[in-house]
């Protein structure tokens, strides 16, 4: 039976919906929750606790994706869940997933830091929607800050009545934990994430069985990246075709991107979903620094294809980006100008790969430490010519090899700066 979307849920309130959504002045509230609830906080919660069964429906006409790198289709996961019973003794479990720990990415920390009610608001929403009884959030111990803000944060809503009203709504107590990480980047793999919050090593796991069918102590369990959830309130609270009108194209919503290296103004900007590499870089990052030539950017954090002068039109959202060979990611944007030597980023960022690996995969251990020293080796001046035949091999051999995407960033990104930058490589060997 088909029924109308209660206007509580339909509404759009536009006369307060702002363009800077996540980082905007009212949503910079602090662990203060009565100043987060004073500039609109809540509203989104008090929606969503009208028609809890419409939530899922909402964020799929909203066109929410997840924005911890991979850009899956929000409601399908949260469907996922939703439609499992919960474990005996265990209910469901949720993780706000804010293990941020790549290079180039800090979009995360500042979430977590400035703006944790909209995230919790929105994991607590996620949480009804799921019927979710344990919901935890999940931070990277290296950001001290984001730890203590979220932690006050948690103990704000304790006792207060819209966690009661969904806790009844769900039929059970909502228990909130704060739960600091590994602190080592292969944390924040989903299953990963999983095992670290039972209390162990954060070992990544085969899939399937997938975290929604068997997360947390075998129970279904929703697994989103902290901006995801920063969302989630905001959609609730001004609508579906709110969201979806601001951003470009097809694309929906706001986007952070995280911007750094060879830029005037490097930093956090919230801009829309689909704005252009080119106005990213030469109007919101202020240009190139020393107005040095633009040669390339490291997409979406160093473990993906690296976008070059012919792509700085690509429209910056997830399709568009993944037309060009790469992929969207966390939305950092590591920017390269002349002068600056990729084969030297590259060794650095393979190195960070190598030794972030667990261990567990013989191939992702050993492979990425191989091509860490075979790139060392070449930016040295002491590489062979054999050394490039050596890095293709191991560019065509360790992708798939792993239980998680570790080693595949590592190859990604070598074998993309070996392909388009392979005069570098050239260069370094006949020094």
């Amino acid at each position: 039976m088909n029924r109308t979307l209660p206007s509580s849920l339909d509404a759009t309130d536009a006369t307060d919906a702002p363009m800077r959504v996540l980082t905007s002045a009212a949503a910079q509230a602090g662990p203060e929750l009565p100043a987060w609830l004073q500039a609109g906080g809540g509203l989104g919660l008090q929606r969503a606790l009208q028609a809890p069964d419409r939530i899922i429906e909402v964020l799929r006409d909203a066109g929410l994706r997840g924005l911890g790198g991979a850009g899956f289709p929000t409601h399908l996961k949260w469907h996922a869940v939703a439609a499992l019973a919960p474990l005996a003794g265990q209910g469901k479990w949720l993780i706000c997933n804010g293990n941020e720990d790549e290079p180039g990415t800090f979009k995360d920390r500042y979430l977590l830091s400035r703006t944790p009610h909209q995230v919790i608001e929105g994991a607590l929403i996620g949480a009804l929607a799921v019927a979710a009884n344990h919901v935890v959030l999940y931070v990277n111990p290296g950001q001290p800050e984001a730890v203590t803000s979220v932690s006050e944060a948690v103990q704000a809503w304790s006792g207060h009545p819209l966690l009661a009203q969904v806790a009844e709504a769900v039929g059970t107590p909502v228990e909130l934990h704060v739960i600091p990480g590994s602190g080592l980047y292969v944390g924040g793999e989903e299953t990963a994430a999983v095992a670290s919050v039972m209390g162990g090593f954060p070992f990544p796991s085969l899939k399937p069985p997938f975290p929604a069918e068997a997360g947390v102590h075998g129970a279904p369990t929703l697994i989103n990246n902290t901006e995801t959830f920063a969302h989630v309130p905001h959609i609730l609270r001004h609508g579906a075709a709110w969201y979806r009108t601001l951003g470009r194209g097809a694309a929906a919503g706001t986007k952070l991107y995280s911007l750094s290296g060879d830029v005037m103004r490097p930093g956090l900007h919230e801009l829309p979903m689909g704005v252009t590499l080119r106005e990213l870089i030469f109007i919101h990052g202020g240009g190139m620094l020393g107005s040095r030539p633009f040669k390339a950017v490291f997409t979406g954090g160093p473990s993906n294809t690296l976008l070059t002068a012919a792509d700085l039109d690509v429209a910056l959202d997830f399709d568009s980006v993944r037309e060009r060979g790469s992929r969207l990611g966390t939305g950092a944007m590591i920017v390269v100008g002349e002068g600056t030597s990729v084969l030297r980023k590259t060794a650095e960022y393979v190195a960070f790969f190598a030794d972030n690996s667990c261990g567990q995969c013989s191939s992702c251990k050993i492979g990425t430490h191989q091509v860490s020293r075979i790139l060392d080796r070449i930016d040295g001046g002491a590489g062979r010519q054999s050394d490039l035949k050596a890095l293709e091999n191991l560019a065509r051999l360790l992708p798939g090899s792993g239980r998680c995407g570790l080693v595949d960033g590592a190859a990604t990104v070598l074998a993309s700066s070996l392909s388009t930058f392979r005069h570098e490589y050239e260069r370094a060997l006949n020094r």
